[in-house]
Parts: structure tokens; C-alpha cells; sequence
């Protein structure tokens, strides 16, 4: 209960005070100028039309959600194996490390639409490779430098008893690099839903399979926007659940062992 309390007071309450307060000059802000809603609405306006169109947003988002998660666990599992290639041979990651920042540098957006036709009788599949492109690459680089940065003298103790290339990698660098790799997952957490957001905007695919960008785009179209606030305001939220889960597993995985987790009375 004592945790409990000490969580609340510090680390939700502060935010939750600004967003309070944000809310209220938001508010404040559209009835004074007299702002018209098709500019900007105000907070109420937001909150109400998130609930009249909850039934056509939600199922939206949570095909945003579905390739996020798809993009995401893609990322993870080709990040570390990609990782854990590099950190065999410095002659290897010298040689593709380069066109993992290829990677990362080509913007999606112009890339996008090659994609999309390439697999144009898969558009999902297409979107999953776009948004795994933005999520990759905080996976690889945090998990190559954690690879890397194992304690020299540890090193040096596993070859004098002969420690297979393995066992040196399950034992000592897997766990050196687990800080590094959770720090770049929730990194990759977050570019996964705006690489998914971003290629589902130049899909611009409707029906039964569209995503929360789709919703976003008519509704610009339409000038409905308060309900692009309101479809804002539910990725934006899925955006910080995203990250928070992934802090809560850090945290969990850390909290034994690890400076960045292990809680302090002071």
C-alpha cells in the first residue's frame, strides 16, 4: 500500500495535475475566442464525439493495434537475431551495420507505396513490412552495443575456461545487453504504431480492414474534426499504453539486479 501510494504521488499525479490543467486553458482557450469546432473543438466536444463514434472508431484502431503488434514482434525476433549476428564477428557488423542505418534513414513514406505494390494482393502484410522498416532499428543498434559492452574481464574469465562462442553468449552478453534491449524496445514500441499509422495513410485503404489513419483521413476530408481529435486522442493513447506495458516489463525484468530498476529509500 506504502509502494502504492509513493507511485501515485510521484509519478502519475504530477502529469495527471498538467493534463488537468491543459485540459481546463484548452477549454477556456475555445470559449473566449469563440473558435468555431471545424478549427478547433474544444476538450468536451473531443470526449463526446469519442463516445457517439466509439463503434466505428474502436474496431479501427484495433487493426492499427493488430499491425503494431505484428510489426513489433517481427522487429524484435530479426533485431536480435541481426544483433546477435553482428556481435560474432566485428568484420560482419562493420560490413551490414551501415545498411541497417540505410534502413532506417529511407523514409517511409517514399518507400510506402513501392511496397504497397509489390504486394498489392496483401495490403496487411504490406503495411506490417512498412511499420517493421520504422520499428527495426533501435532493436539492432541497443542490442549490438549491449552485446558489445560486456564487462572485458568476465570475457577473459570464460576463455581461460574455455567457454564455447555460445555459452559466452547465453551466459555473459545476453545478459549484459537485456538493459540495452529494453531500453531500444520501447523505443521500438512506439515507431511501430507511427510506422503503422504512417504506411495505413498512404494505403489509404477503407472498408471493414481499415485502420485509425483511414478514420483520421475522412474525417479531414469531411471537416468532421472533432472526431479526428477524437481519433487522435485514442492513438495518442495507444501510443502511451504501448510504452507503459513495456516499461512495466523492463522494470520487472530489471528490478533485482539492475541500477535503473532496483528501488531506492532515498
Amino acid at each position: 500500500m506504502q509502494r502504492l501510494k509513493v507511485l501515485l504521488g510521484v509519478d502519475i499525479l504530477p502529469p495527471l495535475a498538467i493534463a488537468v490543467v491543459a485540459l481546463f486553458g484548452w477549454d477556456i482557450f475555445v470559449r473566449v475566442t469563440g473558435i468555431p469546432p471545424y478549427l478547433l473543438p474544444g476538450p468536451l466536444l473531443v470526449l463526446r464525439t469519442l463516445v457517439w463514434d466509439w463503434p466505428e472508431l474502436f474496431p479501427a484502431l484495433l487493426v492499427t493495434l493488430q499491425i503494431t503488434l505484428v510489426s513489433f514482434l517481427a522487429a524484435v525476433v530479426s533485431g536480435v537475431a541481426i544483433a546477435v549476428l553482428f556481435a560474432q564477428s566485428k568484420w560482419i557488423e562493420r560490413s551490414l551495420f551501415p545498411y541497417a542505418v540505410l534502413l532506417q534513414t529511407t523514409p517511409v513514406v517514399a518507400i510506402a507505396p513501392l511496397i504497397i505494390v509489390w504486394l498489392r494482393n496483401n495490403t496487411f502484410a504490406a503495411l506490417v513490412v512498412c511499420a517493421w522498416m520504422v520499428a527495426l532499428f533501435p532493436i539492432i543498434a541497443n542490442t549490438t552495443l549491449g552485446l558489445n559492452s560486456a564487462d572485458h574481464n568476465l570475457l577473459n574469465l570464460f576463455q581461460l575456461y574455455r567457454a564455447s562462442r555460445w555459452q559466452t553468449l547465453w551466459y555473459l552478453r545476453l545478459p549484459s545487453a537485456l538493459p540495452y534491449f529494453l531500453g531500444g524496445l520501447r523505443i521500438s514500441g512506439g515507431l511501430a504504431l507511427i510506422g503503422a499509422v504512417v504506411a495505413e495513410f498512404v494505403a489509404g485503404t477503407g472498408g471493414a480492414r481499415a485502420g485509425i489513419a483511414y478514420q483520421i483521413l475522412m474525417a479531414s476530408y469531411n471537416l468532421q474534426i472533432p472526431r479526428m481529435f477524437a481519433a487522435l486522442l485514442m492513438t495518442t493513447g495507444l501510443g502511451v499504453g504501448i510504452f507503459v506495458v513495456l516499461t512495466l516489463l523492463s522494470d520487472f525484468l530489471l528490478r533485482h539486479w539492475h541500477e535503473s530498476a532496483i528501488k531506492r529509500e532515498n
